[in-house]
């Protein structure tokens, strides 16, 4: 019934229903497609996060491929910037997963909340997005067989106390097996699946990168790089019935903050490079997880100016 604890796991189950009161609403904090989230605090004082899932009439739950996915994922993985699973219940009456807490939310809520956004600096929007690069690069090429994520967005970004990031949510992940070819239903979030995904439904690593770059345009501009988006897609391209204009860089990055400087300003112009690579529609000419993880562990600026790549021109299209 219970399992990955390191005691007694009735003895967890009973002090989880105690925690929440059996999951009275007024512990929860967050709600998502498959289950609601709850802030527990155990009978030893540890603070945990535990995801229930919805319940059907047969006495199953909703989603049980989500849930199983989820728990062989997490069993697998082992990085800092992946939310830890300390263990699971899976019974008829109670289906839930119990991970570590993390203060910070989602990176979603934390781009929207206009009091705390300010303290969301630079430097620690450059290390969220290379911990998130970080962790894919781990999951696509030192886990074995590969792990693609399929759900890369804000709302599944958690961070920490400190603002370091963690990749949460792997209901939808897969893994790949060598030489094989991998289809499936949809799977993702509107805005950041990859455009190829619609019309070809295969699972491979580009769709993470691409949903990455996506990740780390919102995270640098403080809301989603919807514009961004719209220009690189084939349809704009082609677009005969609609003007162009400049607009440097430092002019859609993310006005609540004062502009980067320095070598801050290198990082950010970096992100913003590498994650316009990442949102090529050709998959192919899109980087690798591993390539993006190498070049944003780059702590100096060459000899390019700084000031010159905060002043990057990119073209949008106005209809």
């Amino acid at each position: 019934m219970f399992a990955i604890w390191s005691y007694d796991g009735k003895m967890v189950y009973e002090s989880i229903i105690e925690a929440t009161e059996e999951f009275d609403s007024k512990y929860c904090v967050g709600v998502g497609g498959c289950g609601s989230v709850y802030k527990a605090e155990l009978q030893s004082g540890q603070v945990v996060a535990v995801k229930r899932f919805h319940s059907v009439q047969d006495g199953g739950i909703a989603n049980a491929k989500g849930f199983e996915y989820e728990i062989h994922a997490l069993l697998e993985i082992r990085h800092r910037n992946v939310v830890k699973l300390f263990g699971f219940c899976s019974h008829p009456l109670q289906s839930f997963l119990v991970y570590e807490f993390l203060e910070g939310g989602s990176m979603k809520d934390l781009l929207s909340n206009k009091e705390e956004i300010v303290s969301f600096d630079w430097i620690r929007r450059a290390n969220v997005v290379k911990g998130v690069a970080d962790a894919l690069s781990y999951m696509h090429h030192n886990c074995l067989p590969p792990i693609v994520h399929r759900d890369i967005s804000s709302k599944n970004i958690l961070l920490d106390s400190e603002y370091e990031a963690h990749i949460s949510d792997f209901g939808t992940a897969r893994f790949l097996k060598l030489d094989t070819f991998h289809w499936t239903s949809f799977a993702g979030t509107f805005g950041y699946t990859a455009p190829e995904f619609a019309y070809t439904m295969e699972v491979n690593e580009k769709c993470d990168v691409y949903s990455f770059g996506v990740l780390a345009l919102e995270v640098i501009m403080g809301n989603h790089p919807r514009d961004v988006i719209s220009f690189l897609s084939p349809s704009s391209l082609l677009s005969t019935t609609s003007t162009t204009h400049d607009i440097q860089l430092k002019d859609i990055l993310d006005q609540r903050l004062e502009p980067p400087r320095n070598q801050v300003a290198f990082k950010v112009a970096l992100i913003a490079k590498l994650a316009l690579a990442c949102l090529a529609t050709n998959p192919r000419s899109r980087p690798t997880m591993q390539e993006v993880s190498k070049e944003l562990s780059i702590e100096k600026a060459p000899t390019l100016q700084v000031a010159d790549m905060l002043t990057l021109g990119l073209r949008f299209n106005n209809a």
